[in-house]
């Protein structure tokens, strides 16, 4: 269940806020052009990224005014108000002096709060931003062209919230994505508030201020994003004192998508000053496959809106399963998931966990384990081993876990126990399995 959002005063407008997590180092996240609170937490590949980041850290967030849940006042907001808007947010969530992550056009404005207000910020965190987001005669980067020019402002109104704009600044997300992101924007911003907070970036220009930032900094930049390339970071962090720079591959520009653990292990080493180790490929993982039986038909039943709801539970359900057991959610595909780890004993009590959880409001799980050699590509596993355990899954019956004959010769003694399932043909995979069906003796 996502935390609750609240409402920071300044002046006469209220700016929402949200607390996300609860580790001892805090940060404070400046967004890009436009965000939504609420709407963040029904796409996948953000919450992925928002697990991985409150894995260390306490994560405070807003929308910008005019965007979001904040009050949307009339006009273009200034650099002045906009400021003061994070200062509100910093004072009511209790952040005397917090780290400050400024990303995409939040960047400028984490520059101006760490130059006026030094003493409010640890560290300053700079993803995928600019000095300036418009070209100027001394500064050749940018991304929009100095000038008003109303046919292109018009052309960017009429076409706010569509495919087509999502896919300018990231061509190479599948189209079920593009949908979702255009209607986020939609949502996020009308649009003629969309153009005024373009205008209100475009007013900002922390050129000036660079050489006067004191506080610890870390620049990342993905080289070919199309909005903020490399050289935009590597100009900031050779003007702030200091500062470091990191060049990560890849041309994505939102944070959650491309290589997150690239971007999340930099910051957490920054924040933390610990980098914890990356899985590197070839290393050896239980693998966790559950879905609901019979979903196809229980969807039917129940209908969009009621199955939507249980749905959203049921999430609730196997991460708390998951966590609890020391594993990590990987993947999630309707009301299938698939998680990894260290070892298969937790794997075991995590699905029956959560098949005791998901009894109680109806639903039957069946689940898979096997265990063996993965690879992980940005924050996906691939690998045989992903496949079986699949497979197994695919045989078992609901509020059953069958295991491979790998994973029951491994966790013997471990109060585990099994049923010979006999042997099985399982699609895509060369020769039977033997399967078994594991039972927690002690928990």
């Amino acid at each position: 269940m996502p935390p609750p959002v609240k409402y920071a005063r300044n002046g006469q407008v209220n700016i929402a806020y949200q607390v996300v997590g609860e580790a001892p180092h805090a940060i404070f996240m400046i967004p890009g052009y436009v965000s939504h609170l609420a709407l963040d937490w029904d796409e996948p590949r953000w919450v992925r990224w928002c697990k991985r980041m409150t894995a260390f850290a306490r994560l405070t967030r807003f929308d910008k005014r005019g965007t979001g849940m904040s009050d949307r006042p009339a006009g273009i907001p200034t650099s002045d108000e906009r400021m003061e808007d994070a200062r509100a947010v910093m004072d009511a969530a209790g952040l005397e002096c917090s780290h400050v992550m400024g990303w995409s056009e939040g960047g400028p404005l984490a520059v101006m709060l760490a130059a006026a207000h030094p003493e409010r910020v640890r560290g300053l965190v700079l993803y995928g931003t600019q000095a300036s987001f418009v070209r100027r005669d001394d500064y050749p980067f940018g991304h929009w062209p100095e000038g008003d020019d109303p046919e292109e402002e018009a052309e960017w109104e009429a076409g706010w919230g569509t495919v087509e704009q999502t896919l300018i600044h990231n061509p190479d997300v599948d189209p079920h994505f593009a949908r979702r992101w255009a209607r986020y924007c939609q949502s996020a911003a009308s649009p003629a508030a969309a153009l005024a907070v373009g205008k209100a970036n475009a007013l900002i220009d922390v050129r000036p201020l660079l050489s006067s930032i004191h506080v610890p900094t870390l620049v990342i930049s993905r080289r070919d994003d199309e909005v903020s390339p490399g050289p935009t970071g590597r100009y900031l962090a050779d003007r702030i004192p200091g500062a470091r720079f990191v060049e990560l591959d890849g041309d994505e520009h939102l944070l959650w998508l491309g290589d997150v653990e690239a971007v999340c292990s930099e910051i957490e080493a920054f924040v933390t000053g610990t980098q914890t180790r990356r899985v590197e490929p070839g290393v050896v993982r239980a693998i966790l496959h559950a879905d609901i039986e019979g979903s196809t038909k229980l969807a039917t039943e129940l209908g969009d809106s009621r199955w939507a709801d249980l749905l959203v539970e049921y999430g609730g359900f196997a991460d708390r399963a998951v966590v609890s057991y020391g594993g990590r959610v990987v993947d999630r595909t309707g009301d299938g998931l698939m998680a990894e780890f260290e070892g298969p004993v937790n794997a075991v009590r995590a699905a029956k966990r959560l098949q005791e959880l998901a009894t109680d409001v109806g639903l039957r799980v069946r689940a898979g384990v096997h265990m063996g050699e993965v690879v992980q590509q940005a924050d996906a596993l691939r690998g045989i081993a992903v496949h079986v355990a699949a497979r197994v899954m695919a045989q078992a019956r609901g509020d059953e876990v069958l295991v491979s004959q790998t994973v029951k010769d491994i966790v013997a003694g471990a109060g585990l126990a099994f049923d010979d399932r006999g042997e099985h043909e399982l699609k895509g995979i060369d020769g039977p399995r033997r399967l078994f069906a594991a039972k927690v003796t002690n928990w």
